[in-house]
């Protein structure tokens, strides 16, 4: 369990940082340059990464249990993840409605994602992985609408045929995440089964 926290501590401190120390991380970069701050912002969130699956790994071997999803809610949490998937791809995809009304699709992506699988996941290193994303993302999401609203930012223009696409291919990686087998590769759960 240790290793997960220090990993979540890593990762999501060092993708906190325009958040919660904006100067610090200016002061960086001017330090550093924008290549050597880039290489650590890089190195750290990676550590983290590795870290987070590595813990997280290691403590379902060992679960504790506090509490039992309904059976039910499996399919609530399919459901949110294809809004996830959309809500990701829509931060790649120019000129989309989503991103134009959003303004932060992929925090809102992880938010999703997060309260998802909190749904249907009752064990503590569960609670730890999904509550730490999920608590992140909502305060990186408002963070990032207040510089919003205090840089007058308008929100960028969308096209139909841009949202067009994001649904697509955010639908497309959504089947290949749970019916393409791509989350059992990666994560070790077929989601369609049960996850633990």
């Amino acid at each position: 369990m240790l290793q997960l926290l220090i990993g979540l501590a890593l990762f999501l401190g060092i993708h906190s940082l325009q958040s919660v120390a904006p100067i610090a991380r200016q002061n960086s970069m001017a330090r550093w340059g924008a290549i050597g701050f880039k290489a650590v912002y890089a190195g750290v969130a990676i550590l983290g990464l590795y870290l987070v699956f590595k813990g997280y790994a290691q403590a379902r071997l060992d679960p504790v249990v506090l509490w039992f999803p309904p059976r039910g809610l499996q399919s609530v949490t399919i459901l949110l993840m294809w809004v996830a998937m959309i809500f990701l791809v829509a931060t790649y995809i120019p000129a989309n409605h989503i991103k134009a009304k959003l303004r932060h699709p992929m925090t809102l992506s992880v938010k999703v994602w997060a309260l998802s699988h909190l749904l249907i996941n009752g064990n503590l290193a569960d609670v730890v992985l999904f509550g730490g994303f999920l608590l992140w993302s909502v305060l990186v999401f408002r963070a990032a609408r207040k510089r919003d609203r205090q840089n007058l930012r308008s929100a960028p223009e969308g096209k139909w045929l841009g949202t067009a696409l994001t649904v697509l291919v955010g639908t497309g990686l959504w089947a290949a995440f749970f019916m393409g087998g791509l989350h059992m590769w990666l994560v070790g759960v077929m989601p369609l089964i049960r996850s633990s």
